[in-house]
């Protein structure tokens, strides 16, 4: 399996990546976690009312106590299917992606209070625009990192 491959399918579903790649305990252990979280969380109806401009209603619904897990789940499976397909060789090539589960934690648990512009971006998209500060920051401590072990 190529790598953008395996980051898609880890993007639609986590495990997916591992089962198509024959890896069937990571891949099954991955979707199960992944449905576990969402059903506790109710991430699907959150989704749904987040699209819907429902904002309010969305982190009413949220299980903040389940929700607060899909990141890291999110991002490690991706990362993990990144890898089984030979991405991630390079040294602390982890860190984006580290990163970037921390933010979408981060953010998502500050979305019931953030606006931006006096808009209320709520438990979905407050945790997806995370994730590019996330990749930014993961990106920038592992090259400094790198420039200072190369010193």
């Amino acid at each position: 399996m190529k790598k953008s491959e395996a980051i898609f399918w880890s993007i639609a579903l986590p495990g997916f990546a591992q089962v198509l790649s024959k890896n069937y305990l990571k891949g099954v252990l991955f979707i199960f976690l992944e449905f576990l979280v969402n059903v506790q969380a109710n991430f699907n109806e959150i989704i749904m009312l987040s699209f819907l401009g429902e904002t309010q209603a969305a982190i009413e619904r949220a299980d903040f106590q389940w929700l607060l897990f899909y990141p890291c789940l999110y991002f490690f499976a991706m990362w993990d299917a990144y890898k089984d397909a030979g991405g991630g060789r390079g040294p602390y090539s982890f860190l984006p992606l580290v990163f970037s589960a921390f933010f979408v934690t981060v953010g998502t648990m500050y979305s019931p209070k953030i606006t931006v512009y006096n808009v209320l971006l709520g438990p979905v998209w407050l945790p997806i625009l995370s994730v590019i500060p996330g990749l930014i920051t993961g990106c920038l401590i592992r090259k400094v990192i790198l420039t200072v072990q190369n010193v």
